[in-house]
């Protein structure tokens, strides 16, 4: 296998009501799966890219099912059986604006990874390291676990991709804002959307600001409104693209995953943004957190054959 994107965290069960309204008005559900990194791991081989998640699930159906549903997604799949419980996350649609999630994530297998489920080998042989500021939130061992692969990556000359991904649920801002500015400090690549950044830097030039912190890469998304970066101290920006929107939830992962598909495939920054855009865009018309991942084939459907690698 030729070196690509090494990624990991928890990836839990998903029940999701199906329509639009309160969740004691749901008359069907669907089972499936979602997580940050896997949904990018998935996103990148969907677009051509070699991906390798890792994660601990638990001995039961939801952590089997995780494990086939991401290998059959053509990502490399490490997957640590725990004596916990697999995580789950139920998601409804209050409105057609608004979708809820509640997670049953304490003491999960997933929250129980730690510094010694992660080869070095693993970091060391990668093109491209990538986390979520999910996981330090998880516990004190995924936090440790977070931390030392970056360093590790980082020791070997791999680069390192942070999607600062603040969950109000998991942590306070108090609690999130210097480990995540820590973090953001020690990768290559950074995405934020304004809010999560302004979380330890100042607002106003949010991409100066955060490349200050280290980061040669940075992207700002910004939803409908497109995206922003600095990259290599090259300003760029993209627009969102116009779509029918099905299902938000896994657009930035999406947009995360685009990005980094074609800057394993060598393409140039203005190229990477261009494919997030249209990654991300295409995500929210298919509901799921990655089932609606794109291949090149769909992109070049939605925006033309330059997607085509």
């Amino acid at each position: 296998m030729s070196p690509g994107l090494f990624t990991f965290g928890e990836t839990m069960g998903l029940v999701a009501a199906d329509g639009i309204g309160p969740l004691g008005h749901a008359k069907s559900f669907s089972f499936g799966i979602g997580g940050a990194e896997s949904n990018v791991a998935i996103g990148v081989a969907r677009l051509g890219g070699e991906a390798t998640w890792l994660g601990r699930v638990g001995p039961d159906a939801t952590g089997a099912l995780i494990a086939s549903r991401i290998a059959a997604a053509g990502v490399r799949t490490l997957a640590v059986t725990d004596e916990s419980f697999t995580g789950l996350m139920v998601r409804h649609r209050r409105s057609g604006e608004f979708a809820q999630v509640d997670y049953h994530r304490a003491g999960s297998a997933g929250s129980r990874l730690s510094p010694a489920d992660v080869p070095a080998h693993e970091l060391q042989d990668a093109s491209i390291v990538h986390v979520t500021g999910i996981t330090p939130a998880l516990s004190g061992t995924a936090r440790a676990a977070v931390f030392q692969s970056v360093e590790t990556a980082r020791a070997a000359g791999v680069a390192v991709s942070v999607d600062v991904n603040f969950r109000a649920k998991l942590w306070s801002r108090f609690d999130a804002a210097p480990v995540l500015r820590d973090l953001v400090s020690r990768a290559d690549i950074v995405f934020a959307s304004p809010e999560e950044a302004e979380l330890f830097v100042d607002p106003g030039d949010v991409a100066a600001n955060l490349a200050e912190l280290g980061p040669a890469e940075v992207i700002v998304k910004d939803g409908g409104r497109g995206c922003s970066a600095l990259i290599e101290g090259v300003r760029l920006s993209k627009a969102a693209l116009s779509v029918t929107v099905v299902d938000p939830v896994g657009a930035g992962d999406a947009f995360v995953a685009g990005y980094l598909a074609d800057r394993l495939a060598g393409a140039a920054p203005e190229e990477r943004l261009t494919t997030a855009i249209a990654t991300g865009a295409f995500a929210v018309t298919v509901p799921g957190d990655c089932e609606g991942a794109p291949t090149r084939d769909d992109l070049a459907a939605l925006i033309g054959d330059d997607v085509r690698r």
